[in-house]
């Protein structure tokens, strides 16, 4: 497998799928620098779309993903190894091969009409971005908040794409129910590490004029600082966390870099072909905060790492609030339940007057 940096992807290898039997031949292996992988868009109808989470590391029990694979193609994310389970690359595969749920909607509501469902908030966007480029022309992301909005049903969202502010009417609506939060994600301000680090995403300057417009129009907004990647990102928190403050931002969070499965090799790979000269010291803070390892999986662990180095770095983002007037921590208010109207509800009262 060769390893090679192609203009505006993230992944410099087609590392092969953990459960790939064969080898594959590297699709793009004679493109050249300048010229990225082409990007191809594939409906997946869902055979149901909410996902129950029972890990204690995040604030969310239930979550939606419009989309499998993304377009931003930040080198760091978590969720890449989800493609080996369609056979696909976790390296470009995932961020050239996007899935779309062209039935998100209708699935949603079949759950709602459901007798035994009870409201609870909804993280739309756990895995991968809502506001990735696809959503663009297929408003999946729209849609969905559109019958959050018509059943008054509490949502929260997370995205590092400026394309949020399209929706700011629907945003604007929920939170005037205390039916929304959001969290921006943004962990680097540097340009050129922007660029390699996550190529397909809007600049930061772009997400905190969203995170002030998001505000403005009565939105909460949290920063999520993540990943923090040591001896890269780490010496950005003060700053990171001073500009989200001055954006209108109240709480804040951070995580550690997360390294599942087949994310070891590839970061190792984007490393040698990035920063040569300090991928080993890299590895070696990383490894210190995770006992020896690459990645340390345990819930409690694996978000925030362990050891002097990871509680450093939450010293000093502690600080950082504390300084700016940020709470540190994902919002956690109470989101409205209880207006929630489940689908068929108003016709069967007309059914009875």
């Amino acid at each position: 497998m060769t390893t090679q940096a192609h203009k505006g992807r993230g992944a410099v290898s087609s590392q092969p799928g953990r459960f790939a039997k064969q080898l594959i031949e590297d699709t793009v292996a004679d493109a050249t620098p300048d010229t990225a992988p082409e990007t191809v868009l594939r409906a997946m109808k869902a055979a149901s779309i909410i996902s129950h989470n029972r890990s204690p590391d995040v604030p969310f029990d239930h979550s939606i993903n419009p989309y499998q694979g993304c377009e931003h193609g930040c080198v760091y994310c978590y969720a890449r190894p989800s493609h080996s389970y369609l056979d696909l690359s976790p390296g470009l595969d995932f961020e050239t091969r996007i899935f779309y749920k062209p039935n998100a909607v209708e699935k949603l509501l079949e759950t709602w009409e459901k007798p035994s469902y009870k409201a609870a908030p909804i993280t739309i966007g756990a895995n991968t971005d809502p506001y990735q480029p696809a959503e663009k022309k297929l408003e999946i992301t729209r849609k969905l908040l559109e019958v959050f909005l018509e059943h008054r049903h509490p949502v929260t969202l997370i995205t590092k794409g400026g394309l949020m502010l399209r929706d700011l009417d629907l945003l604007s609506a929920l939170a005037a129910q205390q039916l929304v939060s959001v969290a921006v994600s943004v962990p680097t301000m540097d340009a050129g590490l922007k660029r390699i680090l996550e190529p397909r995403v809007p600049a930061a300057g772009v997400r905190f004029r969203l995170t002030e417009k998001l505000v403005s129009a009565g939105v909460p907004v949290t920063l999520l600082l993540a990943p923090i990647i040591p001896a890269i990102n780490d010496a950005e928190i003060e700053s990171i966390t001073e500009r989200a403050a001055d954006s209108g931002a109240s709480h804040a969070s951070w995580i550690l870099l997360r390294l599942p499965h087949e994310l070891k090799q590839m970061f190792r790979d984007w490393l040698d072909t990035h920063m040569p000269d300090r991928a080993a010291h890299v590895m070696s803070l990383l490894q210190q905060a995770s006992g020896g390892r690459d990645y340390d999986n345990r819930f409690g662990r694996r978000q925030r790492g362990r050891g002097p180095y990871a509680e450093m770095i939450d010293d000093r983002f502690r600080a950082a609030c504390r300084r700016h007037g940020l709470q540190a921590g994902r919002r956690h208010e109470k989101l409205d339940c209880s207006l929630f109207r489940p689908p068929g509800q108003q016709q069967m009262a007309l059914g009875f007057d």
